[in-house]
């Protein structure tokens, strides 16, 4: 049977994917995508060889992914011929590693070099003696390399590989001279499993005809009547579905995800499994995930005996049996844990025995001194070093069997303790990382769909770049084939003509003024400046290109006189500062005859509310600029449906910026205190569907305004919208510093703060921010105000579930959880919700679609 390719195993942040079957396996390709060295240098130069150099300064020691040490690059030393694979670029992990995606570049040299492969193959080799050619699942044998000499191309290994050697060799259709830099991603094999020998896998015949195929299709062993010395579908991380005509894969056969056995093909009743692994272990227990469709005649196996071997000795007689009580009731996948009492072996001879007419296995792991579970969020810096083998830890003394028993007992523990401290640092850590991401340091991604690769683009332009992590160990985040996300596009926000910049308010430009590129999609990914502003938070993020905007003149507000300031009550607090509620006299000469402030009128001198952001005087130079640039960017927002910046405090300290404030406060706590009925009465505070939707129209319009200056807010809720008289709704950033909205946010370490129920999968999972994300954040304050903020989103779901949640919409293989339509939400409005939510980001409609289905369905009321 041919081979066939699935898709690339998609990458989550660890912990936070689950592989979604009966149970896991030892390990989890998903999570173990770690860079194994060449880039960080942990792999040292005399661990690097390579078939031949150009010179010294293209040795294979240079051979590493992104460095430009020495020439560049390794090169051999003569150009490649076709279907000459004589030269190679080789590493030594120094112990056996679960490898599933590779990179490779070119050589750039600083724009010197111009060599790179176009297409490679891969060797690999467990003990550094038997060479294996690797394959995908069509048999295929050579990848697609580079284009170029400076992107870096992943790709990713399926099957993943299991190796400790691994070759990279330059395949050309024509004489040139290539180069290479490449980087190995994966995790230490803590198995230790080295070969399974076992019977080559069935066909099942069902009675429709359909014919499934139950061999092992990725054995890179000998395989005839009996598979010997390799490994396969087994340990491939990929456990099958409860139904095993039916598989996880794309476009393979029934039965892909199972090697299975009939009955009546063997001579006791049983298959024989033998298992080599690198050196003598204290094994405590064997995992198998096999199927029990009993209703095809598969279950089971009822019984398991296991002999065990030590070097190149005799299997001992004595077996550890076990007999187990089988299910009739439920018919689906699961692993079955077979204990094997600390005994000491390198090899294990298993029998499984049937209980029924046929007996499918999907994988096998085992559970040693060494091995716990491979799975864990952050590998060891270096190999495992291998115990020595105690031939006292035999001697049948039963105080000794207790003893050794209660230590291992104890062992584990402490190891289950420590790896659950570092699950939880891990992914909090990288919760954090997203919350700060700066996009223009951030790598572009293009995809290309039939070579299922993914190209990086480093932006080497970014004089100064965060590392983001000290680790060993950093994840890397290529996303699958079916994720397309567009390159990035970099806008300037709309000039301003000669004259405005200091007319003050009244010469703002309005939103039809701006000189906004056509045809950049909604979508496009800015080069951000992040703001924290008083809350320390990040609200709006603005286009890099706009700091001449900032650089130049002061911002064209006036300085307000602090007197007229009465302070009402504080609204909230943040990291840098406060907001407090002002009342305000003399403040309508600061607004400007274009612009309607609310509660104010313009022919008396009657005091009216304002939001005041105030910066503590004690805060850092850092705080102190990024108030500044607030003030600066949000002297540029000028919409009817945007709160605005009215006047400023910065000849002394405190620094602060006066905005608008309305009558009723934010929309999350005036919807909760409305009950849903015709327009409301005078003394009966109801809402009907056309005034949420006029209110859901407004929060879009404003919306549109701040996307079409490639503004992304980040954190659009309803409790960043204010309202006014007459349901007008103004969007604000005061959310995140207030107490009141404390339980809206996921807290990292007691620092970083995310709106994860409203944040996309991209921005959780990826830490990206776009309008498109933006878009997300708007389906959920739709879906808030239709319920009239009667619950929190996803309130069934702990913080955990939701970010588990994400991981489902980013698989999209119909697990995830969305909110539940709305009472008061017609059907036509509740498909708009569900197309915010779609997981590619081109799908999602623009904010400008948004306002015009709104404004639609308004008319055909």
């Amino acid at each position: 049977m041919p081979a066939t390719p699935r898709p690339a195993l998609l990458l989550l942040l660890p912990l936070l994917l689950r592989i979604p079957r009966a149970g896991r396996a030892q390990v989890n390709p998903a999570v173990c995508r770690y860079p194994l060295g060449m880039s960080g240098g942990h792999i040292p130069d005399e661990d690097i060889s390579a078939s031949s150099q150009w010179s010294e300064s293209t040795a294979a020691k240079y051979g590493r992914l992104d460095s430009e040490d020495g020439d560049g690059a390794w090169c051999p030393e003569i150009p490649v011929e076709p279907d000459d694979l004589k030269e190679f670029l080789q590493i030594d992990l120094r112990a056996l590693h679960f490898i599933t995606l590779v990179g490779t570049q070119g050589r750039h040299a600083g724009g010197h070099g111009n060599e790179f492969a176009p297409m490679y193959k891969i060797n690999y080799s467990r003990d550094g003696t038997r060479w294996i050619s690797w394959r995908n699942r069509h048999g295929k044998q050579v990848l697609d390399g580079n284009t170029n000499p400076y992107d870096i191309v992943l790709k990713d290994l399926e099957p993943p590989l299991i190796a400790r050697f691994v070759r990279f060799i330059p395949v050309t259709d024509h004489s040139m001279n290539v180069c290479l830099r490449v980087e190995l991603y994966g995790c230490v094999w803590l198995d230790g499993l080295v070969s399974y020998n076992a019977p080559a896998g069935q066909q099942l015949v069902l009675p429709g005809g359909t014919v499934i195929y139950l061999n092992d299709s990725v054995y890179d062993g000998a395989f005839g009547y009996s598979m010997t010395e390799g490994l396969g579908q087994l340990t491939d991380g990929v456990s099958g579905l409860d139904d095993f005509t039916q598989t996880h894969e794309y476009h393979v056969w029934p039965g892909y995800d199972y090697v299975g056995w009939r009955n009546e093909s063997t001579a006791g009743g049983y298959v024989e499994i033998t298992f080599e692994f690198d050196r003598i272990r204290n094994f405590t227990a064997m995992k198998v995930h096999c199927n029990n469709m009993f209703a095809k005649g598969v279950k089971i196996f009822k019984e398991v005996q296991c002999y065990f071997r030590a070097d190149a000795s005799e299997w001992e007689p004595s077996a550890v049996s076990s007999v187990l009580v089988l299910d009739d009731v439920n018919p689906s996948a699961r692993f079955v844990t077979v204990p094997l009492l600390h005994r000491m072996a390198s090899a294990i001879k298993c029998q499984y025995y049937f209980a029924d007419a046929w007996m499918m296995f999907s994988e096998i792991t085992f559970q040693s001194d060494a091995a716990m579970y491979n799975n864990s969020v952050a590998p060891p810096e270096v190999p495992v070093v291998p115990t020595t083998y105690d031939p006292t830890l035999k001697v049948d003394d039963s105080n000794t069997r207790i003893l050794i028993g209660c230590l291992v007992a104890i062992i584990f523990i402490l190891v289950a303790i420590i790896v659950i401290i570092l699950w939880r640092q891990f992914w909090q850590k990288m919760l954090e990382k997203a919350s700060r991401r700066m996009l223009d340091d951030e790598m572009t991604v293009s995809l290309s769909l039939p070579s299922e690769s993914s190209m990086f683009n480093h932006n080497r332009s970014s004089s100064s770049s965060e590392q983001e992590s000290s680790s060993t160990y950093d994840r890397i985040f290529p996303l699958g084939p079916d994720y397309q996300e567009p390159s990035r596009l970099i806008r300037k926000l709309p000039e301003f003509p000669p004259g405005e910049e200091d007319t003050g308010c009244s010469g703002a430009v309005k939103p039809s003024q701006a000189s906004v590129p056509e045809g950049v999609p909604h979508y496009a990914e800015a080069d951000i400046v992040n703001l924290q502003g008083v809350t320390g938070g990040n609200t709006y993020s603005v286009p890099a290109l706009t700091m001449d905007l900032l650089s130049g003149k002061d911002v064209a507000v006036e300085e307000f006189p602090r007197k007229l300031l009465t302070f009402k009550e504080k609204l909230g607090e943040g990291q840098f500062g406060e907001v407090h509620l002002c009342e305000v006299e003399g403040m309508e000469k600061f607004t400007g005859k274009d612009f309607a402030l609310e509660g104010l009128d313009a022919s008396s001198n009657s005091p009216v509310l304002v939001a005041v952001k105030m910066l503590r005087a004690d805060a850092n130079k850092n705080a102190r600029n990024d108030f500044l640039k607030e003030i600066k960017i949000m002297s540029r927002l000028k919409d009817p449906n945007i709160i605005r910046l009215l006047a400023v405090c910065i000849t002394d300290d405190p620094l602060c910026m006066i905005t608008e404030y309305m009558e009723n406060g934010d929309l999350n706590q005036f919807l909760s205190r409305q009950q849903a009925g015709s327009p409301p009465a005078a003394h009966t505070p109801t809402v009907s569907y056309s005034d949420l939707r006029f209110m859901a129209t407004q929060i879009a319009s404003g919306m549109k305004y701040l996307s079409s200056l490639n503004f992304v807010h980040r954190d659009l809720a309803t409790r960043n919208c204010l309202v006014g008289k007459q349901y007008t709704i103004k969007i604000a950033d005061f959310g995140m510093s207030r107490n009141l909205y404390s339980g809206d946010y996921y807290r990292i370490q007691g620092r970083a703060v995310l709106p994860i129920r409203w944040m996309s999968w991209e921005s959780i999972l990826l830490g990206k921010f776009t309008t498109a994300s933006d878009v997300w954040a708007f389906g959920v304050t739709l879906w808030e105000t239709f319920t009239l903020c009667r619950e929190q989103p996803y309130s069934q779901l702990s913080d955990e579930q939701v970010i588990e949640n994400t991981g489902e919409f980013f698989r999209d293989q119909g697990r995830q959880t969305y909110l539940p339509q709305p009472a008061l939400c017609p059907d036509s409005v509740y498909k708009l919700m569900l197309s915010c939510w779609r997981r590619d980001t081109k799908d999602r409609p623009s904010f400008q679609d948004i306002h015009r289905l709104l404004q639609e369905s308004a008319s055909e009321e």
